[in-house]
């Protein structure tokens, strides 16, 4: 049977020029700061990725507010009396079917009814969504270009944005409140065409 020897015993120089013993660190500290460790890491990542969808949501909200401000810009204005024109509801269903085909909540925006100020139409919708969406639809906007008055139509959306942020960060901090929904907003204005 061989002959095992014992470990040699290592000493180091400590404070004071005096040689001590070195210790050898706990067993399972490993797994008390992982356990430290793993919500902040898990916060930092959910930070990221809603940050990144709050992002790419706002993209896509500037895209459907372009499409129905050129879809409502090539749109008939002899309709802008009635109480609510079949041009305006067009402009709000293009915009529910981009958001609807961009796999977003449209919020019930399909089947809302507008509200009407002069020549300013406002949607509002909250079904199954964090918050309420609001599209305005302006006909009415004029500027003038080089002496020539133009007629534009602007389209804002505000979308309600749903952080995944705060539920992780009261693991962190359990008081902790992140404001939720945060409201995304964009807009976009076309001139009118005759």
């Amino acid at each position: 049977m061989p002959n095992k020897s014992p470990k040699p015993l290592r000493f180091v120089l400590g404070p004071g020029h005096q040689f001590r013993r070195e210790s050898k660190p706990e067993k399972g500290t490993e797994i008390v700061e992982f356990a430290v460790c793993l919500p902040m890491v898990a916060l930092l990542l959910i930070g990221i990725m809603d940050f990144g969808h709050a992002f790419n949501l706002k993209q896509q909200l500037n895209n459907a507010a372009r499409e129905g401000a050129r879809f409502a810009s090539n749109q008939n204005t002899s309709d802008l009396t009635q109480n609510t024109p079949s041009s305006i509801t067009a402009v709000r269903d293009v915009i529910a079917n981009y958001l609807s085909n961009a796999h977003l909540k449209t919020c019930g925006l399909a089947t809302a009814a507008p509200s009407k100020a002069g020549l300013t139409w406002t949607y509002t919708a909250n079904s199954n969504c964090p918050g309420t969406l609001t599209l305005t639809i302006e006909r009415g906007l004029t500027t003038v270009q080089n002496g020539v008055t133009l007629t534009l139509t602007r389209v804002t959306l505000q979308y309600p944005f749903g952080w995944r942020f705060n539920r992780i960060a009261q693991l962190v901090a359990p008081g902790a409140t992140y404001t939720s929904p945060l409201i995304i907003s964009s807009n976009a204005v076309m001139q009118n065409l005759p």
